[in-house]
């Protein structure tokens, strides 16, 4: 199975979360054994042979595959959560979506220093989430070395935010 074929697994929901958005919805590639797998072996492919500390992941998506790809690499395990949700001392960005602005976080002390990181979300749109969670890796000394992504909607110019980061993607829909 090609990364063009995991296509076939996501479903597409019109309409949600609000009229006139098309929403790939990554459960029903989930619920597929051989799909969830390749998808994994796919994603480790894509960083293959790069020194990867840790991973960070951002809730709650990302948390499903990012936990995997820790493991995977013998790498640490960073999750990137909304305002409120982390329960020791935290460092927060806010950024902007496309319908709104939002708050993540992170613990202050969850990156290491120089510690090489993979940034794994399940969807790159617009960047700002992504683009968020890299500064807040970035203050905290962390060193990136490729920003992940089982989904890209190169329609919506996300990657623009993330100029300064090697961004990969393994399924990319080029129009909506």
């Amino acid at each position: 199975m090609k990364a063009s074929d995991l296509k076939q697994h996501i479903r597409n929901v019109r309409d949600f979360p609000e009229k006139g958005i098309v929403f790939r919805d990554i459960t029903t590639l989930l619920t597929k054994p051989d799909a969830f797998n390749r998808s994994i072996d796919l994603l480790l492919d894509a960083v293959k042979g790069q020194q990867i500390d840790t991973v960070v992941a951002i809730e709650a998506r990302g948390f499903i595959f990012g936990g995997a790809l820790a493991s995977r690499l013998n790498a640490g395990f960073v999750p990137v959560r909304k305002s409120g949700k982390l329960p020791a001392d935290t460092l927060e960005r806010t950024y902007s979506l496309e319908y709104g602005s939002d708050t993540l976080a992170i613990h202050r002390d969850a990156i290491n220093p120089k510690a090489k990181v993979l940034m794994f979300d399940d969807l790159l749109a617009t960047g700002g989430t992504m683009e968020a969670s890299c500064r807040m890796v970035d203050e905290l000394g962390g060193e990136i070395v490729s920003c992940l992504f089982l989904i890209e909607l190169a329609f919506l110019n996300g990657r623009e935010k993330l100029t300064h980061y090697p961004v990969q993607s393994l399924v990319v829909y080029d129009e909506e």
